[in-house]
């Protein structure tokens, strides 16, 4: 696939890093000469100078024989126009723009994206997913993520193995017939920095991250059974008042029982804030003095969001609440060097803001009728949902019957509303839903299984 990024900043950087790796050419365009300069040095990337939306530039870069392009630079006027002049001026296939502000992103104003308008197929918003994710973080208390799938029927929870969980060294195929009415499925491991499909007979051991796909409705029983003692946080402090953090946070005072004060170091930042948050007590001043963390309440915060635009900002305000007395704490990081430091620093939680990203762009570069897609432990696995065709191998054949790649475990499927466990006996149907994981390797085969003929167009 021919791809163009307009952006070669964070974000641009790691959707291009990805698609590289995966054998797609990959053209960055970016203003910056040193970005450039660094991301055609560090990937196997083509690098631009020039203003990605101008056609000129665009042109240069390869956009007319482009399958998809990418615009994600920091300004929202650019990425939309960028993706107009890809359509109208190169008939470009597939348009991805990423979009801030608020008032673009209003459900009111959806049409203007229609084909008639502004023609952009996929909007993405790191900020707003990243704060989604946050969310669904604070409200699983014991989980270290949990992402939805088959409109909100599924949930792909991770869950770390330490030795008071209850099935450590039990094989996984044994774990239904312990926990009777369970439907929680061990589809990944992670362990030693890799990530596998596990074999039936595979056990859990103390310091794996093991991946579940469980109904929705069960997903509070296998946190109490294997997630450990977590109760949801009632006084949460915010450490930064821009996109992430006033998402956060007035999502937050929507929430009935739940205390939020946010310190913010930018006196204009934090006077936006105001305005728009009603029930937040925000704090013009320095996350890393301790004195302003004090002033928050930190020392009886049961959760504390560093969720500034600076990693090590991030870093040293979570480790400082922490040694405050605050239980918890987030921290938002963009290197993944840095990210690597979590153990040592005794943070609780990384939150890398480039997963859920690459993540949305993924689903519309895999091939076949991939639905969804969520991008764990910085690509080394998939978990997506695939939608059965007529030309699927797996149509009409019970589970048992098809040989299943290895790197591949089934989680799930879902078949009008329903969700049933992967049985052997169970036939797969055309339209049914599919949700597994897939080892890096394997998914050029879960691109077969999920296969489109091109009668289908």
């Amino acid at each position: 696939m021919d791809v163009i990024i307009c952006g070669a900043g964070r974000v641009g950087y790691g959707i291009a890093q990805k698609l590289s790796s995966e054998n797609n050419s990959v053209t960055v365009v970016d203003l910056s000469p040193d970005l450039i300069r660094q991301i055609t040095i560090e990937l196997d990337v083509r690098g631009v100078i020039g203003h990605g939306s101008q056609p000129d530039t665009l042109k240069r870069a390869g956009v007319e024989n482009a399958d998809m392009i990418i615009a994600v630079t920091y300004s929202d006027e650019v990425n939309m126009v960028a993706c107009q002049v890809a359509h109208s001026l190169f008939d470009v296939p597939m348009k991805v723009a990423r979009v801030r502000a608020r008032s673009y992103l209003m459900s009111e104003y959806n049409d203007l994206y229609s084909r008639e308008n502004m023609p952009i197929d996929v909007i993405i918003s790191p900020e707003v997913e990243v704060g989604e994710s946050i969310l669904r973080r604070l409200a699983t208390p014991g989980a270290l993520n949990i992402v939805p799938f088959g409109d909100n029927k599924v949930n792909l929870v991770a869950l770390r193995i330490d030795e008071n969980t209850p099935i450590i060294n039990t094989p996984i195929r044994q774990i239904p017939d312990l926990f009777s009415g369970l439907h929680a499925t061990v589809v990944g491991i992670a362990r030693d920095g890799q990530v596998f499909a596990p074999q039936p007979d595979d056990p859990l051991v103390p310091g794996d991250e093991a991946y579940f796909v469980t109904q929705a409705a069960h997903t509070s029983r296998l946190l109490d059974i294997v997630g450990g003692e977590g109760r949801r946080a009632r006084h949460i402090v915010i450490i930064g008042a821009g996109n992430v953090g006033a998402y956060v946070a007035a999502r937050l005072e929507k929430m009935s029982g739940i205390r939020v004060r946010v310190i913010e170091l930018n006196k204009e930042i934090a006077e936006n804030a105001a305005d728009i948050l009603k029930r937040t007590v925000i704090l013009n001043g320095d996350a890393m003095d301790s004195s302003v963390q004090e002033e928050a309440g930190v020392m009886d915060a049961e959760c504390v969001l560093c969720l500034t635009n600076d990693d090590k900002t991030n870093i040293l305000a979570g480790v400082l609440a922490k040694k405050l007395g605050a239980k918890q704490a987030y921290s938002l990081v963009n290197d993944l060097s840095l990210q690597k430091m979590k153990s040592s620093l005794g943070i609780d939680m990384v939150i890398d803001p480039r997963g859920s990203t690459v993540s949305s762009i993924l689903r519309h570069v895999r091939r076949g009728r991939i639905v969804d897609l969520f991008s764990i432990e910085e690509g080394l696995a998939e978990v997506m949902e695939g939608e059965i065709l007529e030309t699927s191998p797996l149509a009409g054949k019970a589970l048992g019957s098809v040989t299943i790649p290895k790197g591949i475990a089934f989680g799930a499927i879902l078949r009008h509303g329903a969700v049933f466990e992967p049985r052997a006996d169970l036939v797969l149907k055309v339209g049914d839903g599919v949700v597994l994981l897939a080892e890096k390797d394997s998914l050029s085969e879960v691109e077969r299984l999920f296969r489109v003929s091109m009668s289908a167009f």
